[in-house]
């Protein structure tokens, strides 16, 4: 149910009272146009948030990694001695945009604006040699079932034994995107990208080419390099989203290849890969927070429920006003007036508004036909007193 929203507007008999209300009156509708305004950009902001803007920055993956307790084979191990280890470390951070690049040896800090690493895939499969490993030779991560998002994937085992890890990136875009056709990527000259960049692509490519039938602009014409991807003269462009999805696959994943070091020094072995990522807008958190907080209106409903109250009792004051006002200036009248008001206010509630009592006073009103049928109709209701019904005395004498 909507909420009724408080009284706040003065009336002009008030008004005509109070000079100061024009000040009044004036910051009402100042308060008007603030609101307007901000509806305005409320309804900006929620649909911006609908189909929120993307930034294309660089995802720097790091590869690498760490030992322990690798002693040289030349030497027997002591007793009670810890195992041998490894650990994996799979680790990325979204560089920002024409900053310098760090050093493949330096894993910068993650910002904060940006979302965490396992945010950007949808699984992750690291392989390890069947052979060292025949228990579990494959590790699985799947965003679906995360808890959180994470900063890095860390795979550790024991061994002593070097060899090669196979690592399977899975990427989660949002909005999805698909890898394009070879014909569809000359003519655009893109590889990977959402379904509604790739028509809004084609239709500025046919724009530009001016290739829309100008006799009927429900078709256009296939060029040479359109022909290869549709294989015909014209197309109508209703059918160009259904003609599309022959050409959208799923996207590669990224296949990377690490080879478990287990002597040296420190972190070993370790790689970078950039992958093009799309990132939400650094101004989403904002807006999002902004819409939260135009909300809750507690503060203000509180105030307008003050200002509602206070004008009621401007109104009863200016009531009291009229009534005292009128008294003073004409008393009989006002007397007379008002116990003629209270007379009609006191036939309403018992229902006689409807009856005129001066007709009823004159003889003639009770000569018309359906007088004899009600005084019968009255007479019957009344209860019979002694033996006598109504008539009964009316014997012989």
């Amino acid at each position: 149910m909507k909420r009724k929203l408080p009284e706040k507007q003065l009336p002009d008999r008030v008004a005509a009272l109070l000079p100061e209300s024009a000040l009044y009156t004036q910051l009402l509708e100042f308060e008007s146009r603030v609101d307007a305004a901000l509806h305005r950009k409320k309804v900006d902001i929620q649909e911006a948030l609908k189909s929120p803007p993307a930034l294309q920055r660089t995802l720097r993956i790091y590869v690498f990694n760490t030992f322990a307790n690798q002693a040289p084979r030349t030497i027997p191990p002591p007793k009670n001695a810890e195992p041998p280890t490894w650990s994996l470390k799979i680790i990325g951070r979204v560089l920002e945009d024409g900053a310098e690049l760090d050093p493949a040896s330096v894993v910068p800090k993650h910002n904060p604006v940006y979302p965490k690493f396992s945010s950007f895939f949808k699984r992750v499969t690291i392989a390890l040699d069947p052979s060292l490993y025949p228990e579990n030779p494959l590790i699985i991560w799947e965003n679906a079932r995360s808890a959180a998002p994470q900063e890095g994937f860390e795979v550790k085992r024991k061994g002593d034994k070097e060899f090669s890890a196979n690592i399977r990136l899975e990427m989660n875009y949002n909005p999805e995107k698909f890898k394009l056709s070879q014909p569809l990527m000359e003519v655009l000259g893109v590889e990977v990208d959402t379904r509604s960049r790739v028509i809004a692509a084609l239709w500025q490519y046919i724009k530009a080419k001016k290739l829309q039938n100008p006799t009927d602009p429900s078709f256009f014409m296939c060029d040479p390099q359109l022909k290869k991807v549709f294989g015909e003269d014209k197309l109508r462009f209703a059918m160009l989203s259904q003609k599309i999805s022959q050409h959208l696959s799923p996207p590669p994943p990224i296949n990377l290849e690490h080879k478990i070091k287990l002597s040296g020094n420190g972190a070993h072995a370790s790689a970078c890969y950039d992958v093009i990522v799309d990132v939400p807008f650094p101004l989403q958190k904002e807006m999002s927070a902004f819409l939260a907080n135009t909300e809750k209106h507690k503060d203000i409903e509180a105030c307008d429920e003050v200002i509602s109250a206070s004008i009621k009792k401007i109104h009863e004051h200016r009531r009291r006003r009229a009534f005292f006002l009128g008294f003073s200036q004409s008393p009989v009248e006002f007397i007379n007036a008002l116990i003629a008001s209270q007379s009609k206010d006191l036939k309403l509630i018992a229902g006689e508004a409807n009856r005129n009592i001066e007709r009823e006073r004159r003889a003639d009103f009770y000569n018309q036909p359906w007088v004899e049928d009600a005084v019968i109709r009255y007479l019957n209701r009344k209860p019979a007193s002694g033996n006598e019904g109504p008539g009964g005395g009316a014997g012989g004498s």
